[in-house]
């Protein structure tokens, strides 16, 4: 995916990313401190693009789907782990 050193949080699998948590979430009534991102396809990409919402809205909508969890789930996340869910995204795009 990248050259460049990946944070710590962030193991390499082969469709994408485990991702370390800075703290758990609840997660259908099991605390999880990892979650699975999957690498991001055009046909994402293009599904995120035609809805009608702002550009971090589309972000939590391509985010839950990559990472199969609800937008709910996603919206309910601390900053901390959100941003981990970003660093993930930005590795993809890099």
């Amino acid at each position: 995916m990248s050259e460049q050193k990946n944070p710590d949080y962030l193991t390499e699998t082969s469709d994408g990313f485990l991702i370390d948590l800075a703290t758990p979430i609840d997660l259908d009534g099991t605390q999880t401190s990892r979650v699975t991102m999957r690498e991001p396809t055009v046909q994402d990409q293009l599904d995120v693009q035609a809805i009608k919402a702002s550009e971090a809205y589309r972000e939590v909508t391509l985010m839950a789907n990559l990472c199969s969890l609800a937008p709910e789930q996603i919206k309910a996340m601390t900053m901390r782990n959100y941003r981990r869910l970003q660093g993930a995204l930005e590795v993809f795009t890099e």
